[in-house]
């Protein structure tokens, strides 16, 4: 029998805790340009990039919720939102090497953006969008959804909606344009003027409208800050952080 001092198990039982990657969230309209940006960071080997996981929205066991929510949001904007902040979490808190992490829109987003543009469009009712903010109240205080820096594909609702219309996304076919600007409302709201109190992150904001060419050579600007390797003061939120 050999006995283990409590000093020495705790030595055993505590592995030194990995330090996790540093988190970005790409954020903007329908058409903003985001899955552009994810292929300019696919060179670094050091980052993930994690795009919107829309193949899963679109085949829940045979269902199509995000087409069911384009067709009557009133009836399909909870089970919707309730699966994709499901979604959402299983790619954030999925194990990684890499040291930075850049996923097509956050958590957050669903929270103050799209919750938000919902309840004002009354397609979730007061008791379903509580559910929702309980849910994500609960996740942020005892789960954890870190997050290090918010890029915002900042786009007029015009062009926004014309690259809605050539991209022709068979679930986006009825979107109308007054979705794309409430939407539009929602993310100004949210990241401009920060109407749903102090924002999670930094907000390095960009003018999506340019073409992607334009874009590149804006996200060969940024790529360090973006990657977390090189400070970036955000004079919006007076904050400074520093990456990796």
């Amino acid at each position: 029998l050999t006995l283990v001092s409590p000093q020495k198990q705790k030595l055993v039982a505590s592995p030194k805790t990995k330090k996790r990657p540093f988190i970005v969230s790409i954020e903007g309209n329908i058409g903003a340009g985001k899955s552009t940006m994810l292929k300019f960071f696919e060179k670094y080997q050091d980052t993930e990039l994690i795009p919107e996981p829309v193949s899963q929205w679109c085949d829940v066991k045979g269902h199509n919720l995000l087409a069911k929510l384009y067709e009557d949001p009133k009836r399909w904007s909870f089970q919707f939102q309730s699966y994709v902040q499901l979604t959402r979490l299983e790619l954030l808190k999925k194990p990684t090497n890499s040291a930075v992490k850049i996923i097509e829109r956050s958590i957050q987003n669903n929270r103050y953006c799209f919750l938000e543009n919902a309840k004002k469009e009354g397609s979730l009712c007061g008791a379903e969008l509580e559910v929702l903010i309980a849910w994500y109240d609960w996740l942020n205080n005892n789960v954890g959804i870190p997050l290090d820096l918010i890029v915002y594909l900042r786009t007029s609702p015009e062009v926004a909606y014309q690259r809605l219309r050539e991209r022709g996304r068979k679930e986006e076919a009825g979107v109308p344009m007054e979705f794309i600007e409430s939407l539009h409302q929602s993310y100004e709201d949210w990241l401009i003027h920060k109407t749903q109190g102090p924002l999670p992150a930094p907000v390095l904001v960009l003018d999506a409208d340019q073409g992607i060419d334009k874009m590149m050579e804006t996200y060969d600007q940024y790529k360090e800050e973006i990657r977390g390797k090189r400070a970036y003061k955000d004079h919006s939120n007076q904050r400074l952080f520093n990456g990796g």
